[in-house]
């Protein structure tokens, strides 16, 4: 018992542990939060075109020597406005759109970053580096997941009538191009702050997996925000205590436990509809015997 607890507790005597500890909790709560919309709006494809968009920003940002956010963020947003641009002007689907967009954005920025000299591993920026996250990343990221999820808070019901139903938000008065747009500036500002953690790659990991876990266990909205934000706060901790002790990459082992949890919660609600339906069956077949035994 002692091991155990020398276990939990010794990751936290270190600052850097403290401060990735703190970045996970804050990361995975607005991932969370943000995945429950993506998941009931089905734009999990977006979610990974804009994680993938950000390459170009953050390269051009580093080269003019200004924060590399604010380069993500506009290279998001450009995915997104681009994406919904071609999608309203041609015959191609969404799904196809956004597939050309992310993806040439990402061979542009891989393109522009090869041409740079510099130290700087591509690989901090595709898997993040949560462990290595310095006081000033940390708070840029609380200020960017702070506005992120007081905005979700504020307008939640009236995103969830969007993603849920356009048509009856629509009908109510609810403005949909901006509730469309707003929720796609709140995904750049998500992805921007889960960078350091996770990185561009896995980021689309943390959006949808606290959002589908939550979904395949519960059945009202406010309920899968909770769930949503505990699997993903715990999740990340744990990832994060586990990379420490096998001295691993902190952004897939998140994405392991999250996986791991997935599964538990699919397992479970398989086990919980197998003994409705056994219950159900034996029911009938109790209605039967008795209707029988009545003639």
């Amino acid at each position: 018992m002692n091991e155990l607890i020398q276990l939990i507790t010794e990751p936290f005597m270190f600052p850097f542990m403290q401060r990735a500890i703190f970045a996970a909790i804050i990361t995975g709560a607005v991932c969370a939060m943000l995945s429950c919309y993506l998941v009931l709006k089905g734009w999990s494809l977006m979610g990974d075109a804009i994680s993938h968009a950000v390459l170009p920003g953050i390269v051009l940002a580093f080269a003019a020597g200004i924060p590399l956010a604010i380069g993500a963020f506009l290279s998001g947003i450009f995915c997104a406005f681009a994406t919904g641009y071609l999608k309203e002007h041609s015959r191609i689907k969404e799904d196809t759109v956004m597939g050309i967009v992310f993806s040439g954005m990402f061979a542009f920025g891989l393109v522009l970053f090869a041409r740079m000299d510099t130290d700087q591993h591509l690989t901090h920026i595709l898997f993040g580096n949560m462990l290595g996250i310095t006081k000033d990343e940390l708070n840029q990221t609380l200020w960017i997941t702070c506005i992120t999820m007081v905005v979700i808070l504020l307008k939640r019901k009236d995103f969830m009538l969007y993603c849920f139903d356009p048509n009856q938000a629509r009908v109510v008065g609810l403005p949909i191009k901006f509730l469309h747009y707003g929720l796609l500036c709140l995904l750049a500002m998500t992805i921007v702050a889960s960078l350091q953690a996770v990185g561009m790659i896995l980021v689309i990991a943390m959006l949808i997996s606290p959002g589908i876990i939550a979904f395949t266990l519960c059945r009202s909205f406010d309920r899968m925000l909770t769930v949503a934000v505990i699997a993903s706060v715990s999740s990340c901790v744990l990832g994060t205590l586990i990379s420490f002790h096998i001295d691993g990459a902190t952004g897939p082992c998140i994405v392991i436990v999250q996986a791991i949890f997935f599964t538990l919660a699919l397992a479970y609600s398989q086990i919980k509809l197998a003994r409705i339906k056994s219950k159900h069956k034996t029911h009938q077949i109790s209605l039967k015997i008795s209707n029988e035994l009545n003639q």
